[in-house]
């Protein structure tokens, strides 16, 4: 797994690349939970999730977005780290020009970051939101949601509590023409202490369904 340094908005940033197993090989981007409370490309949640796009032949980046690890630049509450992702997206697609499909997931903070950027990117097929602190942050940009995608979380969540997660997916389930799913991993706390595996197993399984469903012209 390669490491990557490519240009963004404040300088170098910091990557892991994998390259698809084949040239259309799809693309996924991971984005990290809050810089300032420790989240960084490494973080458990967002390596599991690189690897689990990995063994389904993608091509995957993950990153630090500006000021954390060797990632120029410092932290911009969302902004900054907004524009992080979008030139993150803009290296993966331009070295996978063949590619079809494109994915983002994120965890938490990056789960903010993700739903941002996947309205300004219609070539989105699909994302994966994972525990969305909708307490913590506005996502009335949501409006509409371009694409359909995963909303899950845990039922234990202190920082992203169940009910507001709740009306976020309430909210984006009054829309047509997208499906937004949602599951609760059972006994999970906002790290997945002890779920890790059982939440990727969660999104393996929603990916694997969502793929065989778009190649069979099923849309989003």
């Amino acid at each position: 797994m390669p490491e990557v340094i490519f240009n963004g908005p404040e300088g170098r940033i910091e990557g892991r690349y994998q390259p698809g197993k084949e040239p259309n090989a799809p693309v996924a981007i991971i984005l990290h939970p809050h810089p300032q409370f420790g989240g960084t490309m490494n973080n458990q949640i967002v390596y599991n999730l690189f690897y689990m796009f990995v063994q389904r032949g993608f091509a995957v980046l993950r990153f630090n977005s500006r000021g954390v690890g060797r990632s120029q630049g410092l932290f911009d509450h969302g902004v900054g780290e907004l524009s992080d992702a979008a030139a993150a997206l803009d290296w993966l697609q331009a070295i996978n020009r063949e590619s079809r499909g494109c994915w983002i997931a994120g965890f938490s903070f990056g789960a903010w970051i993700g739903m941002q950027l996947l309205m300004r990117r219609p070539e989105v097929e699909g994302f994966i939101s994972v525990s969305p602190p909708e307490n913590l942050y506005d996502f009335s940009f949501l409006a509409p949601c371009p694409s359909s995608g995963l909303i899950i979380h845990g039922d234990k969540d202190r920082v992203a509590p169940p009910e507001s997660v709740q009306k976020l997916v309430d909210k984006l389930k009054l829309q047509k023409g997208i499906t937004i799913e949602q599951q609760i991993v059972e006994g999970a706390n906002h790290f997945y202490e002890n779920k890790a595996d059982e939440l990727i197993e969660a999104c393996g399984e929603y990916l694997d369904r969502r793929r065989a469903e778009i190649a069979a012209g099923g849309g989003r």
